[in-house]
Order: C-alpha cells, then sequence, then structure tokens
C-alpha cells in the first residue's frame, strides 16, 4: 500500500526487452536498504524490486502492465515518480494507494491560477463515475483532491512543491497519465451494483 506522497524523483536509466521488460531506474533512495522483492510505486504502478546497485533499482514489467499504463511508452530519460511501500507506523499523509493504475488518462488543460496551475485530465469513459468533486485521485501516483468533475473530465490543482518535485510540473495538453481512482468510490460503487 500507499499513500501517494511521492519521496524521490528519478528517471529511466536503460530499458531491455529479452521477454518482459526490465526498466532500471536512477534514484536518490538509499539502494542498500531496498530489499530484492520490495514494492516500490512507479508513477503509479505497483512493482517489484528484481535488482539493486548504487543509485539504482530495477523491476520487470510484464506484457499487461506495458499494455495498461504508460509504462510502455518509457524510454532512457523518463522522468519517473517514486514512493517506497508503507510500514506500520508510518503517516498517512495523502489517501489510501493500492499501485494499480486503473487506466490511461490525457491532459487537456494546463492554466496558471496565482502560484499553482489548475490541470484538467480527461479519464477513460468506464472510470468517470468514480471521480467526485473533493474525492481523491492518483495521477501518476500523485495523491490528488479532485476541485471539479465535469463528463469524463475533472480538474485540480498543482502546488508549486508537487510541480517541483513530482513529473506533474512538466505535464502538457495531451500527455498519458497513469490513473488510479479512489480505493474507497471503487468498493462503493461495487455494493450499489444490483445482481
Amino acid at each position: 500500500m500507499f499513500t501517494g506522497i511521492i519521496t524521490d524523483l528519478g528517471q529511466v536509466r536503460a530499458v531491455e526487452r529479452p521477454g518482459d521488460t526490465r526498466f532500471e531506474f536512477s534514484t536518490h533512495y538509499d539502494t542498500e536498504g531496498i530489499d530484492i522483492g520490495a514494492s516500490i510505486c512507479c508513477s503509479g504502478a505497483c512493482m517489484t524490486v528484481v535488482e539493486t546497485g548504487p543509485g539504482w533499482f530495477a523491476i520487470m514489467a510484464s506484457g499487461e502492465s506495458l499494455s495498461k499504463t504508460t509504462m510502455g511508452s518509457w524510454s532512457v530519460g523518463t522522468p519517473v515518480n517514486f514512493e517506497r511501500a508503507l510500514a506500520v507506523g508510518d503517516e498517512l499523509g495523502g489517501h489510501i494507494v493500492s499501485g494499480h493504475v486503473d487506466g490511461v488518462g490525457r491532459v487537456v488543460s494546463v492554466t496558471p491560477e496565482g502560484d499553482s496551475k489548475r490541470f484538467v485530465f480527461e479519464v477513460p469513459e468506464g472510470l468517470k463515475r468514480f471521480i467526485a468533486p473533493k474525492g481523491s485521485v492518483a495521477v501518476d501516483g500523485v495523491s490528488l483532491t479532485v476541485n471539479e468533475v465535469e463528463g469524463a473530465r475533472f480538474g485540480v490543482n498543482i502546488i508549486p512543491h508537487t510541480q517541483e518535485v513530482t513529473t506533474l510540473g512538466k505535464l502538457a495538453p495531451g500527455d498519458a497519465v497513469n490513473l488510479e481512482i479512489d480505493m474507497l468510490a471503487r468498493y462503493v460503487a461495487r455494493l450499489l451494483e444490483r445482481d
């Protein structure tokens, strides 16, 4: 489990495709403290660490992961948001995030608003019912509060700090993002379904 509070901004340093795709990431984490088999959320996708070295770690991504997330378009130099898995007693500063990407959305617009930027995202049609004003959503692994919803589009404000320490500050209209809907919204919707 994760919180959507990004603790490192790294980048892809190598990509190999021997079968599944192996990504190596540059990181500021102390990799001596990362166990093989540990979970790290990589721009919203929970991935398993398969190897580490000084200043880097590697994961393997299946075809399913590549087809259901933005990972299929990652190449050397792509910036990636990282969050390590929660430990018992950690502060839950964002919202409960599973690291299971529900769909890929698109940036519709980015507009300056004071020191912040107002982003409008468009979600796949099947996800729009899970997005609610003042609800939570994870965009590329970042926990955000939804300002408003109109059809399959929702808006959020991104403060300067978040722009600087995550990939969100570099997003432009047309860019693809990984989306994870709020876990509570998912289960409420399921409970309300009629058999």
